[in-house]
């Protein structure tokens, strides 16, 4: 997976936890996953890569759907709490019926 991939699925999983008033903890995951990416940014830079611009891009044209589906994949991959993950998947079934 290109690197530009890679940041795109953990910012659009940032906001994707962002998303869920409903856990009560998200401030601290939402903390987990911005040093997650702090840390794959500084092992990972992407030269003439404008992050903020992308992050920004990311926040105001992803859907919620993707958003909440790349949350699944940070919260998988820096082994985030399974109550969370749960939230986020009966959001999703929730949007499948819409």
């Amino acid at each position: 997976m290109k690197l530009e991939n890679q940041f795109r699925y953990l910012v659009g999983g940032y906001y994707g936890v962002s998303l869920m008033d409903e856990y009560s903890l998200k401030e601290f995951v939402m903390d987990d996953i911005k040093k997650y990416i702090i840390d794959f940014i500084e092992v990972n830079p992407i030269k003439d890569y404008d992050y903020k611009k992308e992050a920004n891009d990311i926040k105001d044209n992803v859907s919620e759907r993707v958003k909440l589906q790349d949350a699944l994949l940070v919260l998988n991959k820096i082994n985030g709490p399974m109550d969370l993950v749960f939230l986020i998947k009966k959001k999703l079934k929730k949007l499948d019926r819409k």
